[in-house]
C-alpha cells in the first residue's frame, strides 16, 4: 500500500475519521494531532514508521474529515472518550501513542484515565495551558464571548492552495513549501466557487468553560503508568523545564528538547524526532 486507506468510527454518535497506513500484524501505533491540524499532518512520521507498525492517525472531531460536533462540544472530556473509543474498536489496547499539542493534552489525560490502554506515549508540547484557577462563570462567560465571536466571524477563505500554504508558512515559517502545500491540500476544502476554507470547526478554537482543577489533573497525570516521553522544542512558546509540576507529576516521565525547533517538532526536526521517537518505542 503505497497511500494510506480512510476508515471510519462511530464516537458519541459522530462519524469519526482516521487514516489507515496498513501493515496488518505489525503492533498497532496511534498518530494524534493536535488543533485546527489533521490526520495527514503526521504523512511523513508515518510513512518512516510504517514498516514497524500498523499506524492510525485519526482526524479529531471537528477536524478534518470527521463530524463536527452539532453543539459544540469539544471538550478535552470528549476528544479522550474519543479516543478510548477508537482505541476499543482497534482491539483494546494497550498501544502506543504519539500525540503533538492540542492532541498531546488529551492523550496526557486518556492515558491517566485509562492507564491500561496505553503502553508508551510520546506527548509533543501538551502541558502548555492546561488546568485553570479563573473562577466558572468567569469562564462560562468568556467562554460564550468567543464563541459567539466565531459564529460571527466569516472564515478565512483562499484563491488557491499555494495561497493557505502561504498561511500555514505565517503560523510556521520552519515550513518547507511542500510540506505547507501538502497540509494545506489535505487541510482544506472547495467551495462551490473555487475557493479554499479549513475544514476545521471555528467551533473548535474556544477554550471549555468546563474545566478540571490543576489538583484533579495532576491525580490524573499521577495516575499513568506507561514510560512517557515529553518532547518539546527549544525555540517553541510553549517550552516547559523538568520543574513543571506535570511534568514532575507523571511518575516515569522524560523530557527530550530538541534544538532549532518550534512548536511542531515533528515537522521542524523530522528525521532527529523518528529516530528519537522509534528508540523510545522499542527499547532494547
Amino acid at each position: 500500500m503505497t497511500e494510506p486507506v480512510s476508515r471510519h468510527f462511530l464516537s458519541h454518535r459522530l462519524r469519526l475519521h482516521y487514516i489507515d497506513w496498513g501493515n496488518e500484524g505489525a503492533p498497532p501505533l496511534i498518530l494524534l494531532h493536535g488543533g485546527n491540524d489533521h490526520a495527514r499532518s503526521w504523512d511523513d512520521v508515518a510513512r518512516r514508521l510504517r514498516g514497524r507498525f500498523h499506524i492510525v492517525a485519526p482526524d479529531l472531531r471537528g477536524h478534518g474529515d470527521s463530524d463536527w460536533s452539532p453543539d459544540g462540544n469539544y471538550s478535552v472530556t470528549a476528544h479522550v472518550i474519543d479516543l478510548a473509543e477508537l482505541i476499543r474498536q482497534l482491539g483494546g489496547g494497550p498501544v502506543p501513542v504519539v500525540a503533538h499539542s492540542f492532541g498531546a493534552r488529551v492523550a496526557l489525560r486518556h492515558a491517566g484515565i485509562f492507564p491500561e490502554t496505553v503502553s508508551r506515549l510520546v506527548a509533543i508540547e501538551g502541558l502548555f495551558g492546561t488546568a485553570t484557577t479563573a473562577a466558572p462563570a468567569d469562564r462560562i462567560r468568556d467562554y460564550y464571548s468567543r464563541q459567539r465571536t466565531f459564529i460571527a466571524k466569516a472564515p478565512p477563505r483562499y484563491a488557491t492552495l499555494e495561497e493557505a500554504g502561504a498561511r500555514m508558512r505565517v503560523v510556521n515559517p520552519r515550513l518547507s513549501d511542500a510540506l505547507a502545500l501538502h497540509l494545506a491540500r489535505h487541510g482544506t476544502r472547495q467551495d462551490g466557487d473555487g475557493r479554499y476554507r479549513w475544514k476545521f470547526d471555528p467551533l473548535a478554537r474556544p477554550r471549555t468553560p468546563v474545566e478540571l482543577t490543576p489538583d484533579e489533573e495532576l491525580a490524573i497525570f499521577a495516575a499513568i503508568t506507561c514510560p512517557t516521553l515529553l518532547v518539546q522544542g527549544r525555540d517553541s512558546w510553549a517550552r516547559i523545564d523538568e520543574g513543571h509540576p506535570g511534568c514532575r507529576a507523571i511518575p516515569d516521565a522524560r523530557l527530550a528538547t530538541f534544538d532549532d525547533a518550534g512548536h511542531w517538532v515533528q515537522h521542524d526536526r523530522l528525521d532527529a524526532f523518528v529516530e528519537e521517537v522509534s528508540a523510545f518505542l522499542s527499547p532494547a
